[in-house]
């Protein structure tokens, strides 16, 4: 499927039908998991049929609902802006394959992930298959989250990529700059933002094939 295409289907979803990932899709998420570990040195953890995590008041308060299935993010502090980047790549592949999910901070339980001394929980990613699709997020205008000393098509389009990304409470503290071909991007101050820089890092290299430093 087209990645921008499957980037504008993919919305948050916090209430899941109780409906088992079935084997075969388990099986592709657990070796994308593996690879990601592997070459970006984060320990990302998948648990199923556990609905433990999520069954407590912050979870409730946060309006999830039967979520059994989950994806803890693990590493050191430092490594933040991976976790978005390759959270994100995680999530566009549950998208995929007809998955929902959803970026969780703060509104969760205890999880079982194993966490090693001098690593952290960096975030949780709910998954599994949502009540609904969820909804478009609003977004600011293109030109207040980027700058550019030339137009250009394919810087365009990934910030077309850029503004579907998901962030913490929408807030978009981020800032993409086009100069003499080079793209740079920085997180502003916000909560969580450079887990966010990385998420939007994604959407922009995977739609142009352009990374931004």
């Amino acid at each position: 499927m087209d990645t921008l295409q499957l980037m504008k289907d993919r919305h948050s979803v916090r209430q899941y039908i109780n409906q088992p990932i079935e084997q075969d899709k388990r099986f592709v998420i657990n070796k994308l998991i593996k690879e990601i570990n592997e070459e970006s040195g984060l320990q990302m953890q998948v648990f199923y049929d556990e609905p433990q995590c999520f069954d407590s008041f912050m979870a409730h308060y946060g309006k999830f609902e039967n979520v059994t299935n989950y994806i803890a993010i693990v590493g050191e502090k430092r490594q933040q802006e991976k976790a978005g980047y390759y959270g994100e790549k995680l999530v566009l592949k549950c998208q995929e394959l007809g998955l929902n999910t959803c970026w969780v901070a703060m509104t969760h339980g205890k999880t079982q992930a194993k966490i090693e001394k001098g690593k952290k929980l960096l975030i949780l990613l709910s998954l599994g298959y949502g009540k609904n699709q969820g909804f478009p997020h609003k977004s600011k205008e293109l030109d207040t989250l980027c700058k550019y000393d030339q137009e250009c098509d394919w810087f365009k389009q990934g910030m077309e990529a850029v503004a579907l990304a998901p962030t913490a409470m929408n807030q978009q503290k981020f800032m993409f700059e086009l100069n003499n071909g080079v793209v740079s991007a920085k997180a502003l101050r916000g909560f969580y933002s450079k887990i966010d820089l990385g998420i939007v890092k994604y959407h922009f290299e995977a739609v142009t094939g352009h990374g931004a430093k």
